[in-house]
């Protein structure tokens, strides 16, 4: 009888010692296969080539795009930013949620004091929970013209991707190129009061495409070869412009979004907002040859001035009857690209989005909340010489708004720093739930309401809070598409629609089943788009436009979310290297 319990006795410490041996075995496979990632960004001047003419452009590290970091999800990066130039800089990285680390985020004077020309600061988060193409850029003044990279996160090492592994991948980031300093058109357009001067080109990772001057030899190459799979992971890093992309007689399944996967569906033509990243596979099935990518602009807002020039890349096949010798006089296929004002194949692109599987939006909502969004015009001030200072329509200064309020930045500390520390005069918590006045947002907008209120105004949410915000666009001077970022944070977008939202009725196209899980999104042209999301991360979150014209005028606000109870529902205490005001 004792040598049985004897037996059972060490049956059972052999067991418990097996099932720790278990845990620490996976404690240790998944401490390994998450990794820290270090890298140096030197912001610093570097002289680039582009239609003809040579300009001195902010780069990193002397790259036009910047560098592409990859990561896996659950990966940490920690990135040390030496600011050589002579501007102000930090960097934003987009979509990135920053569970905890808000001062990571990096918008100027939101979440950080910028960096001073010799100044540096390091960023340090992990990426939690997301798994796509995501970007970086700067986030001070119109710094992002040239300061922008990729930022790639696979899945967790031995998860695989929710669709056949691609046999390529190819990161393509449409940008913006002017033929003069970004800064220097910024500042010219805040000085006058009107809008700015419109790019003179568009790019696919830095080249403007055959179809400019002096940019034929440099345009891009996608390879691909007959039976491939390539994914595309393009990324609109334009500032001001939204745009269409497309390749010539192939068809684009879209699988991800936002480092979001989403629904598998089949497209010929995809619109992105700045901001917006969406992945694309891509097979070539079609004869050996050379085809155009190609993106031009969505110009959604009537009469409005925008760069009507069209980029390209090349899609070649290796197998092409040319592949070996000199493709240059081999013309590529042209694909047909939507009109400029093309809103029914937006419309029908972005309702195309749903999440692989249902998910659980938030039903009960704790914070209702209806933003108005548009563009505005300032009267003229009396001490402004007004045929210099006030060159907006009929001698006005252009302004922006939400709820009837222009964002203004502090300038002597960043809005977190005075969240967190208690520092009175910095801003204010009372940012409007809803506009201030109902009015015909979409209709004949009556002069009186064309005006802002100028103020730093944040809208305070308890940790844990379930929000809905109705983002309605208006036509105040002009209807537009805008592409509102709400940094921190992922939100479904359940619903959108055009004209004025109607609570009564418009409810009833509620998606709450499987609507896309996105950072960015693109309120229709005199329309709207509803929104949901769980007030999970504190700290000071910038909502904005990422038409950066439209953040500089003031269409942007702050969401400033409490800590909840205990550490990991608190931000984290600021790092000792934090930038001085």
């Amino acid at each position: 009888m004792e040598a049985l319990k004897s037996f059972f006795a060490t049956s059972r410490c052999s067991l418990i010692f097996f099932g720790l041996l278990l845990l620490f075995a996976s404690a240790m496979s998944s401490s390994q296969a998450a990794k820290t990632h270090q890298h140096e960004f030197v912001i610093q001047t570097t002289p680039v080539k582009r239609l003809c003419k040579t300009h001195n452009i902010i780069t990193v590290n002397g790259q036009y795009p910047g560098p592409t970091l990859e990561v896996n999800n659950g990966d940490t990066l920690i990135v040390k930013v030496t600011n050589k130039a002579r501007y102000n800089a930090t960097i934003h990285w987009h979509g990135i949620r920053q569970m905890r680390t808000g001062w990571a985020d990096g918008p100027e004077f939101v979440t950080q004091c910028p960096i001073r020309p010799g100044g540096s600061y390091t960023y340090r988060f992990t990426i939690q929970g997301q798994e796509g193409t995501l970007w970086w850029h700067a986030h001070s003044s119109w710094l992002r013209a040239t300061v922008y990279g990729a930022l790639i996160i696979r899945p967790k090492e031995g998860d695989s991707y929710p669709f056949t592994k691609p046999k390529r991948e190819t990161p393509l980031l449409l940008g913006e190129w002017w033929n003069a300093n970004p800064m220097d058109v910024v500042r010219e357009a805040t000085r006058t009061g009107a809008s700015p001067n419109v790019s003179d080109a568009y790019t696919i990772n830095g080249q403007p495409g055959d179809l400019y001057n002096c940019s034929s030899k440099d345009t891009v190459i996608v390879p691909i070869d007959s039976g491939e799979t390539n994914l595309l992971r393009v990324i609109n890093s334009a500032l001001n412009q939204e745009l269409f992309f497309t390749v010539a007689n192939h068809k684009l399944t879209v699988v991800g979004a936002d480092a979001s996967y989403t629904k598998p569906f089949t497209t010929t033509v995809i619109m992105l907002g700045p901001g917006q990243t969406t992945d694309v596979l891509i097979s070539g099935d079609q004869p050996p040859a050379r085809y155009y990518a190609a993106a031009r602009a969505y110009a959604s807002a009537p009469g409005a001035p925008f760069d009507n020039t069209t980029t390209t890349a090349i899609l070649e096949y290796k197998s092409a009857p040319c592949a070996a010798k000199n493709c240059a006089s081999s013309k590529p296929v042209m694909p047909s690209l939507p009109a400029f004002n093309d809103t029914p194949t937006v419309t029908a692109f972005s309702k195309s989005f749903r999440s692989p599987r249902k998910v659980e939006v938030p039903t009960v909502i704790d914070e209702n909340l209806f933003f108005t969004v548009g563009l505005g015009l300032n009267k003229c001030p009396k001490h402004f010489n007004k045929a210099r200072r006030c060159q907006g329509p009929n001698g006005t200064r252009f302004t922006a708004s939400m709820n009837n309020e222009s964002f203004v930045l502090p300038s002597n500390i960043s809005i977190l720093q005075a969240y967190e520390q208690g520092i009175p005069g910095v801003f204010t918590t009372d940012f409007p739930a809803n506009p201030p006045r109902k009015f015909d947002y979409t209709g004949n907008v009556s002069r009186s309401l064309w005006q802002p209120v100028p103020g730093t105004k944040g809208y305070k949410l308890k940790y844990g809070s379930r929000v809905q915000v109705v983002l309605q666009g208006t036509n105040i001077f002009t209807p537009e598409n805008h592409p509102i970022h709400l940094h921190g944070y992922d939100f479904y977008i359940i619903a959108e629609g055009f004209g004025n939202f109607n609570p009564k009725t418009d409810t009833a196209k509620f998606n709450l089943v499987d609507p896309p899980l996105r950072n960015t999104a693109a309120v229709p042209v005199n329309g709207w788009a509803v929104i949901r999301f769980v007030a999970d991360n504190p700290g000071a979150w910038l909502m904005h436009c990422h038409l950066d014209v439209h953040i500089g005028w003031g269409l942007a606000m702050v969401f400033l979310v409490d800590n909840g109870v205990g550490e990991l529902q608190s931000i984290e205490p600021p790092p000792v290297d934090l930038p001085l005001c």
